[in-house]
Parts: structure tokens; sequence; C-alpha cells
């Protein structure tokens, strides 16, 4: 106090102009990086590959699943460049092989191919034509082939993401505390599939008073996954749950920065399957920050 009162009223008002202009501008730089992560995040949902352009899921059945434009076939695919009957899948205890039986013209990894051996959610598996791709897509036990076409629907018609206001106060500081060893949890998709969340750790805050405790996956980077959900579902949120991603943790800390929160890609999408959030991942209290729901 005696250190300010020995400053001139006029440059006193200076200092303190000169401070509140550089917390001004940190705080715009902080959100300004929180609206370029946001705008890159929409720019990836929306491209070529993004889960927009998943354009449909067919479960497969034991034996022969064939495939074409025809009506009759096992999975209905009506376009134009699509033979009545293209080919088929055939599946059989958990294996998938493709058998390409018309002239419909079929790359794998940039190679014509007329037989192809398909396992679950390989990125090097799959199976192009034009702007059509396929591949095998396991939920729980069951197994689908999921189409992606770059001018689906929902592609075309997507009308953008919206985010609740930037708040940095939604931007803590965790204790992470990594387990002995990777602890399975068994929870359910929005389908109705089980699986299996391989919680690494879990962090543990204080927001608006109280203690909350989150369990995360972890990255072979070591970055964390968190699926959540809080009281701002029953109307301003996606229901089922919201998605969090972490930087590793360093000495024990890791930044939670739920301004950064992102919907599941069954938000946008009835042909994804997503994981719910395990039970001690469903939060008591509302978290006003990141993505809103999707109205489609």
């Amino acid at each position: 106090m005696r250190f300010l009162s020995s400053i001139p009223r006029a440059a006193l008002a200076s200092l303190m102009l000169i401070a509140l202009a550089g917390f001004a501008t940190d705080v715009t730089l902080y959100q300004q990086s929180v609206e370029k992560w946001r705008q890159d995040y929409e720019a990836k949902l929306k491209s070529d590959s993004g889960w927009l352009s998943v354009a449909g899921l067919f479960w497969l059945h034991e034996g022969e699943n064939f495939f074409g434009s025809d009506p009759d076939n096992d999975i209905v695919l009506p376009y134009p460049s699509m033979p009545g009957r293209a080919g088929k899948f055939q599946f059989h205890q958990g294996a998938t092989v493709a058998y390409i039986t018309s002239d419909l013209p079929v790359t794998m990894k940039g190679k014509p191919v007329s037989v192809a051996t398909l396992h679950p959610d390989s990125p090097d598996e799959r199976l192009v034509t034009g702007d059509l791709l396929m591949y095998v897509h396991a939920s729980g036990g069951r197994f689908a082939i999921r189409l992606k076409d770059k001018n689906s629907k929902l592609r075309r018609e997507f009308h953008g993401t919206t985010w609740f206001p930037v708040n940095e106060a939604y931007r803590v500081t965790a204790r992470y505390t990594r387990l002995e060893a990777v602890r399975p949890v068994e929870i359910e998709t929005v389908l109705g599939d089980h699986e299996k969340l391989q919680i690494a750790g879990y962090c543990t805050f204080k927001l608006n008073g109280e203690e909350i405790r989150l369990d995360a996956e972890q990255d072979e980077t070591g970055a964390l996954f968190i699926v959540f959900r809080d009281l701002t579902s029953a109307k301003d949120t996606y229901p089922a749950a919201r998605f969090l991603d972490t930087l590793p943790p360093k000495d024990g800390t890791v930044e939670l920065d739920f301004n950064k929160a992102y919907n599941p890609p069954c938000a946008y999408n009835p042909y994804t399957t997503c994981p719910l959030p395990a039970p001690g991942n469903r939060l008591r209290l509302e978290i006003p920050a990141g993505e809103k729901r999707y109205h489609q």
C-alpha cells in the first residue's frame, strides 16, 4: 500500500490500464486459441473422411451377405453406379471376406481387388469405389459393414456446431493418478451393445467448489480421453455424453479444458456407435462449457 500511495495518481492510472490491457490481451489470446480449435474441429467433422460422411451401418449375419442396388440384397446400396448384385460379404464366426462378383471397380490401398479379407476397423482394409468406402466395424460382439459417402445427405445438409461462450473458469488443472494396471470397465453404447473402456487412471479437481473425479483412458502417446455426462444434458448438451481430450499428464497434473468438450459422432449421425460414460463419469452438476446439442 505504501508503494502505491507514493505513485502519482496519473501514473497509477496508467499502470492500471496497462495491467488491464495485458490481462485482456491474455484472455483474448486464450479465447482465440479455443475458437481456432473449434473451427479446426468442425472442419475435420465436415471433411471427406469426417463423421458426417458415414452413410450406412449394415449388420452382418452368418453366411452370405449380398450387396448391390437391387432391393432383394441384404445390403441395399441405391446408387446409380452400383450394379444390381455387386458382390457379397462372406461372414463366419467374426471373420469377413469380401467378394466382388460384378464389374464394379473396387480398390483397397489403391490396388484393384476382387477378393479381400477385412478385419474390423482396420484403416488399411477398406473397399473404395468412386465416392463410396466400405469396411467392417465391430460394436461389442456384433459386426457390421460401415458405408461412407463423400456426398452423404448428412454432410450436405449439415448446418454447423454451436458452443457455449468461452469461459476460462472451465479450464482447470487436475491431479492425474495412474492405476498400477489398466482396469477394464464394461459400458453400453448408444445402440445397447456392451464394450469395455480401458481405464488407465483418473483425474481429480475442484470446479465451482465441488470435488470431481473423472476416469480416463490413455493412448500410446500418454494423452487422455474422457467420456463424461453432466446435468446440462437435460436440455443444452447431447444427452448421451460428451468427449474430452487432453495432452499427456506432466508431473502428475493435466489440464482439462471443458471449453473444448465436444459431441460424440452419434450426436450428428445415426449410423455411429458411441460409448456411454462409465457410472463414475456421470456428474451431478452442470458444466456449461464446450459444445452444445446439435439440432438436426
